[in-house]
């Protein structure tokens, strides 16, 4: 079930997404309850995937069983109008906290002659009942009075976990059958509360912006702090296995043969899975450009789950990822390394920084490797720039907000630590004062006012493209100073901040959203295409905000 692709359509598709309103992400998920011991009914279904070459692909996955309805996570985020669907890739993303009872009862609901299907829950102590013994654990077979199995263990470790079939793996995991699991600390650190965290709360009230974190911190330590948080879960999938399960599930030799007997030797697929080629690389079950549509969106009715990082200056990001797939794929976060906190909900504390607090290494590539997750904390100030990305012009009366103010706290940012306290609502809240009043243009290449015969679009920018990351767009009007009055004349001692640079972004997304663009994607080229086309695939975009923009993850 496909329909023609070609390089023009999807970069095409790219650009118009690019043109239209953002939508965000947050770690979107279902919550049993707030109770000692918590239930989750989930049934294995079958349902067809959208892709952006117009594919429908054939797959199976976790979903919430008809009559249990659970509450949707964060809190500030809206009920999706759609509410969970019975399958989804990935599976629900279930969300309890530390020292909970978690039981997860397992219907399945595959067609017959797919044969049996689990889950396992790796790193947990997990017991189990109904259903009939399988090689890894007890199995939900298609037969009605074995078609529901439960597992039950105690979410005795905080931080993000996968889970998937422990069913034929090679054949279930890449046909969809995967999910995570958060488990929310009992308790966070006083440091989590206060400080600069507590100024950020004050600063996103200030600009009427809700808080879309599950915690404020991802483990009981101090060095798990966090502003914001992300999910990413990747996988890939070779769409031939896929085509020859749905060949087999409706193969009437076999349909024949379960509907005698669900255990007989003839009622199991026998798909080929190797060898594998992948022509799908999929995060959070989408890829390029679907996964920077909203949660929950229509179009994708089985693909809840988008990835489409935002973040202000100085917020610290959590990164929640885990490898779902068979393959690893190196994960590059652009603008910033990554601290790893944990992996699999094993805190990583430095050896060399205990008295800060700091957990884990930096990584310039965060490896996603199958079957294992990882917590990172990303963040961005604009530090070490040597200009002024807020676009401040001393002296520019034309501009309230030229002679902005910058005091540096203890670290050198501005912010309410600072010794001539950052207003909560100030504009350039986060400024690594350093670069304050420094312009980006002091005299641009070839303006008639530097005395060339026409104004030129500066080669230094121009080429390194319209989406270059060095434009002057994180104030309300820095990208409009260009025109104003004080930016006008060679005489005028005010132009000196002064730049014709108008970046593609303030363009197409309007006056009211002005960030970097950074692109997050896989290091594997082959992985940022679909089905062998670019852009495609592993390949997100985190848009660095500014204070004003209202970074609303419920859309």
């Amino acid at each position: 079930m496909t329909k023609p692709i070609s390089n023009t359509r999807l970069i095409v598709a790219m650009a118009a997404l690019l043109l239209t309103a953002a939508a965000y992400g947050a770690a979107p998920g279902i919550s049993a309850g707030t109770g000692a011991a918590v239930t989750f009914n989930l049934t294995a279904q079958a349902a067809f995937l959208n892709m952006p070459d117009g594919s429908a692909v054939y797959s199976w996955g976790y979903g919430c069983a008809a009559g249990f309805t659970p509450t949707f996570l964060p809190a500030a985020m809206p009920a999706p109008d759609t509410g969970c669907p019975l399958m989804q890739v990935p599976g629900p993303t279930m969300i309890v906290t530390q020292g909970q009872q978690v039981t997860v009862k397992l219907t399945n609901a595959l067609p017959t002659a797919a044969g049996n299907t689990s889950i396992l829950f790796p790193g947990f102590q997990v017991s189990t009942s109904g259903g009939a013994p399988g090689l890894l654990t007890q199995e939900a077979t298609p037969a009605a009075a074995t078609n529901t199995v439960t597992y039950t263990f105690t979410a005795s470790q905080p931080g993000t976990h996968a889970y998937y079939s422990g069913t034929q793996g090679d054949l279930q995991v890449e046909m969809g059958l995967y999910g995570a699991i958060i488990v929310l600390p009992n308790s966070v650190p006083s440091a989590c509360t206060g400080g600069l965290h507590a100024s950020n709360l004050l600063v996103k009230a200030a600009w009427h912006e809700s808080d879309f974190r599950l915690a404020a911190a991802a483990y009981d330590h101090p060095g798990s702090c966090y502003d914001r948080e992300y999910l990413f879960q990747w996988a890939e999938m070779d769409s031939r296995i896929h085509q020859q399960a749905l060949a087999e599930v409706g193969d009437p030799v076999k349909v024949a043969a379960c509907a005698v007997s669900p255990t007989t030797k003839g009622c199991s697929l026998e798909v080929q899975t190797e060898p594998y080629h992948p022509a799908y690389f999929l995060i959070n079950g989408r890829s390029m450009p679907d996964l920077m549509d909203g949660n929950y969106a229509a179009e994708y009715p089985h693909q809840p789950y988008n990835g489409n990082p935002h973040t202000h200056p100085g917020e610290l990001v959590l990164i929640r990822t885990i490898g779902q797939g068979r393959w690893q794929h190196p994960f590059h976060e652009h603008a910033n390394h990554v601290r790893i906190l944990a992996r699999d909900g094993n805190l990583i504390l430095s050896p060399t920084t205990p008295s800060q607090n700091l957990a884990g290494i930096l990584m310039f590539n965060t490896d996603t490797t199958p079957g294992q997750a990882f917590d990172g904390i990303f963040y961005f100030t604009g530090r070490g720039l040597n200009w002024d990305p807020y676009g401040h012009h001393p002296g520019d009366t034309a501009d309230p907000l030229a002679s902005a103010s910058c005091s540096p706290d203890a670290n050198g940012y501005y912010t309410t630590a600072s010794p001539s306290p950052a207003p909560v609502g100030a504009i350039n809240y986060y400024e690594w004062c350093q670069d304050h009043n420094k312009p980006l243009q002091v005299a641009p290449f070839g303006d008639v006012q530097a005395g060339g015969p026409a104004t030129l679009p500066d080669a230094n920018i121009l080429t390194n493209g319209a989406w270059y990351n060095g434009s002057p767009y994180l104030g309300p009007d820095a990208t409009l100073r260009g025109s104003a009055p004080a930016c006008t004349g060679g005489a005028n001692p005010t132009n000196a901040g002064c730049t014709t640079m108008m970046p593609s972004n303030v363009q197409a997304n309007g006056p009211t959203e002005r960030g970097w663009a950074f692109m997050w994607h896989s290091h594997n080229e082959r992985e940022i295409t679909t089905n062998n086309v670019f852009p495609g695939g592993m390949l997100m975009m985190l848009l660095v905000d500014s204070r004003e923009f209202v970074i609303d993850e419920s859309m």
